[in-house]
């Protein structure tokens, strides 16, 4: 018995084939079918082929004996089928809406991520690939279900363009990829034998690597890396030095020694205007600007150190002509503070005296607390172990080298770098509390099923992604530079997928208490509060019977924040505090209107600080004008209280005369408003205004309007 395909060719009669389609059709909207239910599909199918062959059956024919199948055993089984049978018509409507979006986007632009530049050729077209591969995501992954919550706004999933295709922020190992040379784009590099060769080996790599992921990509710990390499040119300046020097004279070691220092220092400086050069003029090929983070501080040996305060002077320096030079927005800087190490008198105080002039004129470094309260402070103090932030705010959940989830023991560890997540999807809480409202329905049965809902994403995502072959991304799966890491190329990356997280990603927790009781966080947060504690238990549940690591996210709504009033208003209307502006606050943080004191803002916050360890960042706003010692008061005691702290001020550079200050919006020398303005989008900075012109979407220049507390 043959089948027929579309071509005319005739391909031998195969049940198993039928099975994986009635599979697929199931899956999409979570059905599985019982052993009975396949043998009986399979029966019928062979028995209704038997009586229409003759010289062979049509593919058309052979879809209508599976839907009668279906239609016995599971009528929406059956209904998911024939949508699935549909695609070509639905391919020509959805073509149509990606040629619309193609136009915009080429005569426009598109400012729903500020670190794209759409005016450039090759953004466009990144941006253009991307609306089809979002499409093609809705199309074939979700089901009727999770585009409907999408649709409405009760869930969002986060980079729908890219899911499919690769992981999302990580923290990658770049020390054990330079460690013995390794292979990239077919050539073999030699393990760097200098420093400055380092540093342009680092740059190459994070190039390469950024742009096969989506998300945050962070070289962890950077100034432990690099030291190594300062080392070996240390010795070599050294040897140079003595070789040439005449053996007759006086001090020849101490010359020698202060030239390779200085040597070595230079090559410091040099190697991270480099990196600030290639992270702020190269995009990926993913058409953006890759959002890399470097954490530094820890380090207490003279390179280390040399390396963190170099970082710090190159970056407060900024780039640009002589007299007319301003921060650059990559690498995010995350200073790695130990009270024991950093403290006053202690042997670092120097380095985080460099790291708060750095902040208090550019705003990073960001400060994270290794020796305060709390959960990334603990595995510090215990372990040793530090979690670098993954990209602005994400953070990796313990996994233990034998233990897995828990430690086998008290000797296990816990294992950080090298991870990554695999995407995050949002809850859009005010919605889900206005849904069960206008339903009748108790609250926590409608957040349950959306939290089943993205449960099943996730673990479509971690099946789906375990097919992958480490050739996508072979520094990561082949060369080390995630946690198990040395696969062969042909190999899939499954096997590497247990300790990567999935994140829980919630947003307008602020506007959630206020519909609730018409109070905000600041006022009140007790309902706030109440519902991300429900939120942590179900998750915790999740985890434990699924095996995969959930976390849950604070997440950071950059054009979300508009797209979620737009939503909300479509569905339940204009509700005071809640949709009558043109944005939603983002994760747990207070409205950025209410009149707080950063104390006061740490405090309130700090609430939530750790329910969302998969991802946080607390920031204040900073209206001091350069007040140095009020700043270094204010990022104290948020390390005290185990924070991740983010010094916010609202930077502005006048491009015709060269002058700065805060919150300028016309030059107060040449009178000119051609500014440059830098402004924290929410775990990261970005342009608020360039040339005239802003990558922010409209939402968020609103919110940046009204701000106060932050």
């Amino acid at each position: 018995m043959y089948v027929i395909k579309k071509d005319g060719t005739k391909e031998e009669f195969n049940v198993d084939k039928i099975i994986a389609a009635v599979n697929k059709s199931a899956s999409r909207i979570m059905y599985r079918f019982t052993e009975n239910e396949i043998a009986f599909i399979c029966e019928y199918a062979k028995e209704k082929a038997k009586e229409r062959s003759k010289d062979g059956i049509t593919i058309p024919e052979m879809h209508n004996i599976v839907e009668g199948a279906l239609d016995k055993v599971n009528p929406a089984v059956a209904k998911s089928y024939r949508d699935y049978r549909n695609y070509k018509q639905d391919f020509i409507h959805m073509m149509d809406e990606v040629y619309t979006k193609s136009q915009s986007i080429r005569y426009i632009g598109d400012k729903s991520n500020a670190n794209t530049d759409s005016a450039l050729v090759a953004t466009k077209r990144s941006l253009i690939f991307n609306e089809l591969n979002k499409e093609l995501y809705r199309k074939f992954f979700m089901n009727r279900d999770e585009l409907q919550a999408c649709k409405d706004g009760y869930i969002y999933i986060h980079d729908q363009s890219a899911r499919l295709d690769t992981m999302n922020c990580c923290l990658f190992d770049i020390g054990s990829v330079l460690s013995g040379g390794f292979e990239m784009g077919n050539v073999w590099y030699n393990e760097p034998k200098t420093l400055d060769t380092a540093f342009d080996v680092m740059g190459d790599i994070i190039l390469s690597t950024a742009a096969q992921q989506y998300g945050g990509f962070t070289v962890p710990e950077a100034d432990k890396v690099l030291a190594p390499y300062a080392e070996k040119s240390y010795r070599k300046y050294k040897e140079e030095f003595l070789k040439y020097a005449d053996p007759s004279w006086q001090g020849a070691e101490e010359k020698a020694e202060q030239y390779a220092m200085n040597k070595v220092k230079r090559d410091f400086d040099q190697g991270w205007q480099g990196i600030e050069y290639k992270l702020n003029t190269v995009g990926s090929s993913r058409g953006d600007y890759p959002f890399v983070t470097v954490t530094i501080g820890l380090g207490t040996e003279r390179f280390e150190k040399m390396a963190s305060v170099t970082l710090l002077n190159v970056h407060m320096g900024g780039q640009g002509k002589p007299g007319n030079k301003k921060p650059v927005l990559f690498p995010k800087i995350v200073f790695l503070y130990d009270e024991n190490i950093h403290g006053p008198g202690k042997c670092c105080e120097d380095v985080f005296e460099a790291g708060v002039a750095c902040s208090s004129k550019t705003m990073y470094p960001d400060w994270l607390s290794m020796s305060g309260k709390g959960y990334i402070s603990s595995m510090y103090k215990r372990y040793k172990k530090v979690i670098s932030p993954m990209g602005c705010r994400a953070f990796l959940s313990p996994w233990y080298k034998r233990g897995g989830m828990h430690p086998a023991d008290d000797k296990d560890e816990p294992v950080f770098v090298g991870r990554f997540n695999i995407g995050a999807v949002s809850l859009h809480l005010p919605m889900i509390l206005a849904k069960s409202r206008s339903e009748s329905r108790d609250f926590y049965e409608v957040l349950d099923y959306y939290l089943e809902m993205i449960r099943n994403l996730h673990k479509r995502t971690y099946d789906y992604l375990g097919n992958m072959k480490a050739s996508t991304n072979p520094l990561a799966y082949c060369e080390g530079g995630f946690y198990g890491g040395h696969l062969k190329p042909s190999e899939r990356i499954k096997p590497l997928l247990k300790p990567m997280t999935a994140s829980f990603g919630i947003t307008a927790l602020n506007e959630l208490q206020e519909l609730y009781n018409g109070k905000s966080i600041a006022e009140d947060g007790a309902f706030a509060l109440e519902v991300l504690e429900y939120i942590n238990k179900k998750v915790n549940e999740f985890k434990e019977a699924d095996g995969w690591l959930y976390a849950i996210y604070g997440t950071p709504a950059e054009s979300l924040c508009g797209l979620q009033v737009e939503q909300f208003r479509k569905m339940y209307g204009i509700v005071e505090n809640v949709s009558d502006r043109p944005y939603v606050s983002n994760s747990f943080h207070c409205h950025v209107t209410e009149d707080l004191t950063p104390i006061e803002k740490q405090d309130l916050e700090g609430r939530f600080w750790e329910l969302c360890n998969g991802g946080k960042i607390q920031y204040v706003r900073y209206p001091i004008d350069y007040n140095i010692e009020a700043i270094k008061s204010l990022i104290r005691r948020a390390m005290d209280l185990g924070y991740y702290e983010g010094v916010n001020l609202s930077l502005a550079y006048c491009d015709d005369c060269g002058h700065q200050e805060l919150e300028m919006d016309v030059c107060p020398i040449c009178g000119s408003r051609n500014l440059t303005k830098i402004d924290r989008m929410n775990g990261y900075l970005s342009y608020s205004r360039v040339h005239g012109d802003t990558r922010l979407n409209e939402a968020k220049m609103a919110e940046i309007a009204e701000r106060k507390s932050m």
